[in-house]
């Protein structure tokens, strides 16, 4: 009798369970688990490489590897060549006193010998290597100091007798994601290839597919179960990658419908119809010292027609760091308000939440409309004035933080909520906060407008996706007179000239940034901090110069008044750590130097370089490293992982100011999910697509998914049942709050 999709996979013959228990810790449970556990790599003959001919290439020093390939979950993965070679032996060898490595010899009978050196789970690879035996070795390979070719950590799969001849000449074979207790269960490449296809004769025949012919036709995907069958046995090339783009296409497809359908609903819900002109909107335009520019105003014009529908904005308004978000977010505030409704900016800090403010009131200095600030740890006395002047209308602008939802404010008719930064804020922090607006609209079914802003450029497959569901405007050009930050990678021992420079920008009345990793120093990290540094700085480096110290660990209002200050220019120079990273807008500074650069985040690393240049003068941002990175920096092919990662960043800064060039550098770097915490956000993660190099099958997707909810907006027509069960296997609740059932 075949068994089911569903069934245990100890049931499968040559399994057991010993074998499944070990399956089960890589959440292979049932057959259909075992279906989808798909191969992390292939090895085709045409690839396969020879020891005499890595040999030859490495002293031509010929190109051997592509650019570094993105692979969400493990950063920076290089490719990869693939040979057939006999260990011959293994030995131990001490070095650095007491560190030891296993060093063995490999032949693949090309006539040239190489090395394979391990230095980490040594005892795992003592026990796993056996001399004599055959494998399939794949990795990365240098020529050593003899001129030997040598692999450090490669991939070593023994090959099973009868299978030395499909590496050498067969067509294309899978290759799984192996754990040590799957080889010691004796899962071997072999068993796991024989397992797969046991299971895809039962399971195959037994298949429906979630994708109606019409859309497979219209899409040229291949079927479900010749897919599935390609995956983990190709014929060729062509078949593999065909099968590949199926599941990549079904995969976002079935997460666009979720989006599509979460915008339906949006739309059918009422929203408030403002009048997009507004008095103190024009008012503020005839004051304002520059002119809009092109993406400012394209952004005013698809929110004016938001405001004008009578359905609910819901718009992402985005922009690289100074490319002027606020105003933007500052003139629909306006409109709001002269249309009798309460605006509302939340902030994600209280630093921001300030920075926010002041700027609003200054903007709007000399108009009769107030501005209230909501933050925590206001005195009692103020906050009830505050909550008083909020629940009668009094207040126009509320700008606040956590406090605006986390209190006992109530509004009065708030129909426009502006989320700043707002990926750092949960869901259910922006739907309570919506929740409160709504009630105050005291009109049933209508709901406020939302615009969110984010200063984090998002490479426009990433946007399609978080944002998905939300109208996007995207400000792509920084205001006239802007001037690009000139970066510069510094090295430790050029500390002394870099101080010389910043010393001659501020006695030409200038203000610098000096940001540290740390507040305070650690034994763990040898890292500068702060408050280490900032009485060696004041007293040694800018003795004729006052210095401030701004960190995280001080008051709120401590904070305050050395930003006030600051910006009043008491502070030439302000010794920080990260807390700066965003809602600083000081336009006479325009030199940052930023310490242990390495440590950094490529966002984090822009967001900071964007507290400079934000005036008409020429700016600097210098990154400082450690001398030690003199010598990496040009062998940055060679380095482990963790140290090219930060090569590639800091070359990155230094190389470009586009905001959206080092997203999509970040995203390569670190992955979707790290680069904007997804989980929170509501991303799931994916198997197959990625979202850095498939933006044209996102793109196919996203058009397919809205285009079906178009034409059957709840999923109804019976040849759309197949989607509906994916779609509730794959996401359940989430798919049955759509109620697309």
């Amino acid at each position: 009798m075949p068994l089911s999709a569903q069934a245990e996979v100890q049931y499968l013959k040559g399994i057991g369970p010993r074998r499944a228990a070990a399956l089960a810790q890589s959440g292979i449970h049932t057959l259909h688990d075992l279906l989808y556990f798909l191969p992390r790599a292939y090895i085709d003959r045409r690839t396969t490489s020879t020891l005499r001919s890595l040999t030859l290439a490495l002293r031509k020093q010929e190109r051997l590897f592509e650019e570094p390939l993105p692979l969400a979950e493990e950063g920076l993965l290089f490719s990869e060549v693939t040979l057939v070679a006999r260990l011959e032996d293994l030995r131990e060898h001490t070095y650095a006193g007491n560190r030891r490595m296993l060093i063995g010899t490999i032949d693949d009978g090309s006539g040239m010998r190489g090395t394979i050196i391990f230095w980490n789970a040594l005892d795992y690879y003592r026990d796993f290597l056996q001399p004599g035996q055959l494998y399939a070795l794949a990795g990365r390979p240098t020529l050593d100091r003899r001129g030997i070719v040598t692999f450090h950590h490669p991939e070593l799969d023994p090959i099973e007798p009868g299978e030395e001849e499909l590496y050498r000449t067969g067509g294309i074979l899978p290759k799984y994601r192996l754990t040590n207790t799957m080889r010691r269960a004796g899962l071997t490449q072999a068993r796991l290839r024989r397992l797969v296809a046991t299971a895809l004769e039962q399971l195959l025949p037994t298949l429906s597919d979630p994708l109606p012919e019409t859309l497979r036709r219209t899409y040229e995907l291949l079927p479900l179960t010749e897919a599935l069958q390609q995956l983990h046995f190709p014929t060729s090339p062509t078949q593999l990658q065909q099968a590949r783009y199926r599941m990549k296409f079904e995969e976002m497809f079935l997460f666009q419908l979720l989006l599509a359908l979460r915008r339906r609903d949006l739309r059918q819900e009422q929203g408030l119809t403002m009048n997009p002109r507004s008095a103190h909107a024009r008012w503020l335009l005839q004051r304002l010292p520059f002119e809009l520019t092109r993406a400012q105003r394209r952004a005013l014009w698809d929110i004016a027609a938001d405001l004008s529908s009578g359905r609910p904005m819901n718009r992402l308004l985005q922009g690289d760091v100074g490319s002027g978000k606020t105003i933007v977010a500052l003139l629909t505030m306006l409109v709001a308000v002269d249309n009798g409704y309460q605006a509302i900016l939340m902030a994600p800090t209280e630093l921001l939440a300030e920075q926010h403010y002041h700027t609003i009131c200054r903007l709007l200095e000399g108009s009769e409309l107030r501005v209230v600030q909501l933050v925590g740890g206001q005195n009692a006395r103020l906050r009830r004035e505050l909550l008083q002047a909020i629940a009668t209308g009094e207040a126009h602008i509320i700008v606040g933080t956590h406090a605006l939802f986390e209190s006992s404010a109530t509004y009065h008719r708030a129909g426009l909520l502006v989320i700043d930064e707002q990926h750092r804020f949960g869901v259910l922090q922006r739907a309570r906060l919506r929740e409160l607006s709504r009630a105050s609209l005291g009109t049933a079914g209508v709901v406020p407008h939302v615009l969110v802003m984010s200063a984090t450029p998002i490479p426009r497959t990433l946007s399609m996706t978080l944002y998905g569901d939300l109208d996007v405007s995207i400000l792509d050009e920084l205001p006239p007179g802007r001037k690009p930050v000139v970066t510069k990678v510094v090295f430790e021992s050029q500390l002394p000239q870099v101080y010389e420079f910043i010393r001659a920008q501020l006695r030409a009345g200038r203000q610098a940034y000096i940001v540290y990793p740390l507040i305070e120093p650690s034994e763990k990290l040898q890292l500068k901090a702060a408050t280490e540094h900032f009485e060696e700085l004041q007293r040694e480096v800018f003795p004729e110069f006052r210095c401030g110290l701004l960190h995280g660990q001080l008051f709120w209002y401590e904070k305050e008044e050395v930003m006030r200050a600051f910006a009043r220019g008491e502070y030439h120079v302000l010794v920080a750590t990260t807390v700066i990273e965003v809602g600083i807008d000081i336009p006479n500074a325009t030199i940052m130097l930023i310490h242990n650069a390495e440590r950094f985040g490529l966002a984090q690393l822009h967001q900071l370089r964007g507290r400079v240049g934000r005036g008409t003068e020429q700016a600097y941002c210098f990154l400082a490293t450690r001398d030690h990175f003199r010598y990496h920096w040009h062998r940055a092919d060679a380095e482990p992982r963790e140290r090219l990662a930060a090569i590639v960043r800091l070359r990155t800064l230094e190389q470009t100011t586009d905001g959206f060039r080092i997203a999509e550098v970040d995203l390569r770097l670190r992955g979707p999910g790290d680069l904007l915490g997804t989980r929170q956000a509501g991303v799931p993660e994916f198997q197959y697509i990625d979202l850095i190099t498939d933006g044209d099958i996102i793109t196919r997707a996203r058009q397919a998914a809205f285009e079906l909810i178009k034409q059957d907006p709840h999923l109804h027509h019976p040849t759309h049942s197949g989607i509906r069960r994916a779609l509730s296997q794959r996401y359940g609740t989430a798919a049955h709050w759509l109620d697309i059932g």
